[in-house]
């Protein structure tokens, strides 16, 4: 795995627009958490998991990714779960209200045109992928993409944005 992180501290207006990079995320930096965000490059069927039925949502080229580091830490696991549904659309499972294990979620994820940050709700136990769960520092942001840009809405405080020069190759060796 290859990682290579492009960034730039920047006090943001109320709504910015970030450049895609090819196929590169983009990482918004606070000060204790950060978002991954992604374009769709290739139509596909996000399947989303409940305690009682299995939803279907449609993501379309243009639509974005993005991964929530609710208290940050390493940028690995959260490429891992973006490729994971961006790549190999693995379903989506969220967890009942009350579920003891969404305290313990580290990284949550949605797929849509448009997504609002929450801090307001509990990580990992909403069907609704135009929300995803977040730090306070986050809360209210919309993101969303036109073209080749990043449109961050209702952006606040400081932030680092960072392109990821991220090459998933994988090479297989022969044994003796």
């Amino acid at each position: 795995m290859s990682v290579r992180e492009r960034h730039r501290d920047i006090t943001m207006p109320k709504t910015i627009r970030v450049p895609f990079l090819w196929d590169d995320p983009i990482i918004l930096r606070g000060h204790s958490s950060f978002l991954l965000v992604a374009r769709v490059a290739k139509k596909f069927p996000l399947m989303i998991e409940t305690d009682d039925e299995e939803l279907v949502q449609g993501v379309y080229p243009g639509d974005l990714i993005i991964v929530s580091a609710l208290e940050g830490g390493e940028i690995a696991p959260a490429l891992y779960l973006l490729e994971m549904v961006k790549t190999c659309h693995t379903p989506v499972i969220t967890l009942g209200k009350n579920h003891p294990a969404s305290k313990r979620l580290s990284y949550v994820i949605s797929a849509a045109t448009r997504i609002e940050m929450r801090c307001d709700i509990h990580r990992g136990t909403h069907p609704e992928q135009h929300l995803l769960c977040t730090a306070n520092e986050f809360a209210g942001m919309i993101l969303s993409a036109e073209g080749d840009e990043l449109v961050i809405e209702n952006s606040i405080g400081e932030l680092r944005l960072s392109h990821l020069a991220w090459n998933l190759s994988l090479a297989e060796t022969k044994l003796p």
